[in-house]
């Protein structure tokens, strides 16, 4: 009984192509039924094994005729052996025979192990007609090194078949091969293989190193093939940047702000030049006359108030930032009545701080509206913004207006004092206290009104305002007459003449000494100053 086989298809041999072999291929020719052998004895399948071996490798080479020849089978043709060339073997190539029958390839064994032409009734057409077993031509496969010639080169030989020994006498019990037979006839072939074909063991073959070789080297291995450079180590970094990239970054820009400023200078000195300029400044010199009952002077507890915030607002700004930066923090601290609620030593602080700024503030504020002072830094006439772009165009001109901070402040200074008191200092408040321990938690409505989002996007750059007024205003103080600024604000000293205490040194080192105080009190807030102190109102521990 024989099966009808499926045409097994595989992979397409071009892209976009059909699978391989086509659907018009005809499928292999199903395998007939193998009748079972009838047993035979032992001395006689010794006998045929030789015989069996000499069959199994030489047999494929050697055509079979007669009734029961088998068709050739169409030639296998693979991938090309070179790019864009032709399919491998060449269609030239002769066709590989198929492989005869197991009934065939028995009755081919029953012949070749007998001396004498097998008669009776066991003879058969076939075995008549068996050509006799020639050396098939050598199969030779891809090269061993890359440009190498096929391999096995073209001068090996095939591997000669064991001799056979004297055929035993013909009989009606040797005709047909057992099973026995057929399996020592199959371990026979496989070791002649084996002998012709070495197994490859993966390792190159060993080249003689003197002969040049067979083609040009288009690539060559290089040093980091055998050695790997060391990795230089990570510079530090101080924020985003290395200290060589801020160096580079304060240098190019500096340079920038230098040159922008001076061609700025120019443009201003050009403009203030004109004549209907000049008549602008005539008209608005810089500033306008206060209201009258307008206070004279700097008392001493403004100067001290400007001395106070002074020392808060560069511990603010120090502790603020390390807020920002801080990853894991030294300490710890937690009231007393409710231990769980833990914070930040450096966040307590900062918070105390600012509990202490915005008492100073608003003392500063009331004694600022009780003795009249407010008169000063809050502006009283829409004169206040022509003057204000009058005394712009002086202080960039680098002609400086002429003011006595003593009797009243140009429209520049006093809008600059108005906007840092009664607009900068409550927007920091605001922020801070929904970002502070203080805010209440359990509050959905509140938090949804306020959200902490707009309280952080907008506290850093106000204390970024800070930061930009201290500067400008220290540069032009010490700009526009550092001794009689200093008296005017630290020691309370002034008078209606601009040139009185121009030469007095007393506003000079209250400044001295209280930077000296502010210096101390930065390099003092460190952990192990600062928990001692935050122990009187809580409690500080490591975790």
């Amino acid at each position: 009984m024989t099966t009808t086989r499926r045409l097994r298809r595989g992979l397409p041999r071009v892209v976009g192509g059909d699978p391989w072999p086509p659907a018009s291929a005809a499928p292999p020719a199903p395998a007939p039924d193998v009748a079972p052998a009838p047993p035979a004895d032992a001395d006689a399948d010794a006998d045929v094994a030789p015989v069996l071996a000499e069959v199994a490798v030489t047999a494929p080479s050697a055509p079979v005729t007669g009734p029961r020849a088998t068709p050739e089978r169409p030639l296998r043709r693979g991938l090309p052996r070179v790019p864009d060339g032709e399919p491998w073997p060449p269609a030239s190539a002769a066709p590989t025979p198929a492989k005869a029958p197991a009934p065939a390839i028995a009755s081919q064994v029953a012949v070749a192990a007998s001396s004498e032409p097998v008669t009776g009734p066991q003879a058969t057409p076939e075995a008549e007609s068996i050509a006799p077993v020639t050396d098939a031509g050598l199969r030779r496969g891809l090269p061993r090194v890359p440009g190498g010639e096929p391999w096995p080169p073209a001068s090996a030989s095939r591997a000669a078949a064991p001799e056979t020994p004297a055929p035993a006498p013909a009989g009606p019990e040797t005709a047909e091969p057992t099973a026995a037979a057929l399996e020592v006839a199959g371990e026979a072939a496989s070791d002649a293989a084996t002998r012709s074909h070495p197994p490859l063991d993966g390792a190159a073959p060993a080249r003689d190193l003197s002969v040049p070789l067979p083609f040009t080297p288009t690539v060559w291995a290089g040093a980091s093939a055998t050695a790997r450079p060391t990795p230089r180590p990570e510079p530090r970094r101080f924020g985003p940047f290395t200290a060589l990239q801020w160096l580079a970054a304060v240098v190019i820009g500096g340079a920038g702000l230098i040159y922008a400023a001076g061609m700025l200078v120019v443009a201003v000195r050009w403009l203030v030049s004109t004549a209907p300029v000049q008549e602008f400044l005539v008209r608005y010199p810089g500033e306008y006359h206060l209201p009258e009952g307008a206070p004279v002077g700097i008392p001493a507890w403004l100067a001290w108030q400007h001395f106070f915030n002074v020392f808060l607002m560069v511990l603010i700004i120090r502790t603020g930032l390390r807020v920002r930066t801080e990853k894991r923090p030294d300490a710890f601290w937690s009231p007393r009545g409710a231990k769980k609620r833990k914070t930040s030593l450096n966040i307590w602080f900062h918070q105390s701080l600012d509990v202490l700024w915005v008492v100073n503030g608003i003392v500063f504020v009331v004694l600022l509206f009780a003795t009249g002072q407010w008169m000063r830094i809050v502006p009283t006439s829409w004169e206040v913004f022509p003057n204000l772009l009058s005394a712009g165009l002086q202080y960039v001109s680098l002609d400086w207006p002429t003011e006595n901070g003593w009797v009243n402040y140009n429209s520049l200074q006093q809008l600059a004092y108005f906007s840092t008191v009664f607009i900068a200092a409550p927007l920091a408040i605001i922020t801070g206290i929904r970002m502070s321990m203080w805010w209440p938690k359990n509050a959905p409505r509140l938090n949804k009104a306020y959200p902490v989002e707009w309280a952080r996007k907008l506290h850093f750059p106000v204390m970024l305002y800070f930061v930009v007024f201290i500067i400008i205003h220290v540069a032009l103080v010490f700009a526009t007459g550092a001794l009689r600024n200093l008296n005017h604000m630290y020691a309370a000293q002034g008078s209606v003449d601009p040139d009185a205490y121009a030469t007095n040194w007393t506003g000079f080192w209250l400044f001295t000494l209280s930077m000296a105080v502010i210096a101390a009190a930065w390099v003092a807030a460190r952990p192990m100053v600062l928990a001692p102190i935050a122990r009187l109102f809580g409690t500080v521990s490591s975790r």
